[in-house]
């Protein structure tokens, strides 16, 4: 049995895994409730992904035969050819593992839709090379609403109009459809450039896009937590 924990910006997901199968997810909002989680919880083998907290805490706090933290010397199930391995954040090169294990044999574009999006490129031969990052859906609104004195901060709508009657509409319009074009401009310009290309969807906001993109896309929302199993079992079996 593994457990792996992808602790990001405003909580911590938890993975427990046989094998290759993902059998149970936890989310865990607090950290002491993680730490007690932890303290009972027995397993094989354990990593920790963090981009928040310190990682050799939680190390601390997990019982397992064998443990890991994902760190830029630990060693990957892909070529990493990012030319700054020390800035490249471990939720991105996690999630290109999990599109690796998911499509061996195929170009993969991996789109993260969170605080920002992520597009991240890893070619058929298991090279990563890096991609692209924007700012998300709701770092837009943000934006909007702190670099002006009158427009408000609004949430995006599940639908909004193409045109929109109100400044409330006329900025969820705007975000919406101006993120929507940005991502199919980006997959056009890769599929034109790269032969059997996957598209995966990871993230908070996959569900908003999965419906509205064009074409054949994988949405995986827990795409992280799967490529970090894979980094794990990698480690464990070297």
């Amino acid at each position: 049995m593994n457990l792996v924990v992808d602790y990001g910006n405003s909580s911590a997901k938890v993975g427990i895994f046989e094998n290759d199968q993902l059998t149970e997810k936890l989310v865990f909002e607090e950290e002491t409730l993680l730490k007690n989680f932890l303290q009972n919880f027995s397993t094989e083998n354990f990593i920790i992904s963090s981009v928040n907290t310190n990682a050799g805490v939680v190390l601390s706090w997990a019982t397992a035969k064998q443990k890991f933290i994902l760190t830029p010397s630990l060693p990957l199930p892909v070529i990493n050819q990012y030319a700054t391995p020390l800035t490249l954040g471990v939720d991105r090169i996690a999630a290109v593992c999990g599109a690796r294990q998911l499509f061996p044999d195929s170009n993969c574009l991996v789109i993260d839709s969170g605080t920002c999006i992520t597009y991240e490129f890893l070619d058929i031969h298991g090279c990563y090379h890096g991609g692209g990052i924007s700012p998300g859906l709701s770092m837009r609104f943000e934006a909007m609403h702190t670099f002006t004195a009158r427009l408000p901060l609004v949430q995006a709508a599940e639908n909004p109009p193409l045109i929109g009657d109100s400044t409330e509409t006329c900025m969820q319009s705007g975000v919406a459809y101006g993120l929507l074009g940005e991502v199919e401009g980006i997959i056009s310009r890769y599929s034109a450039k790269f032969t059997d290309l996957k598209v995966i969807l990871c993230g908070g906001d996959t569900r908003f896009f999965e419906n509205k993109l064009k074409g054949s896309i994988f949405a995986v929302p827990e795409l992280v937590l799967s490529g970090l199993n894979s980094i794990l079992v990698y480690n464990v079996n070297r």
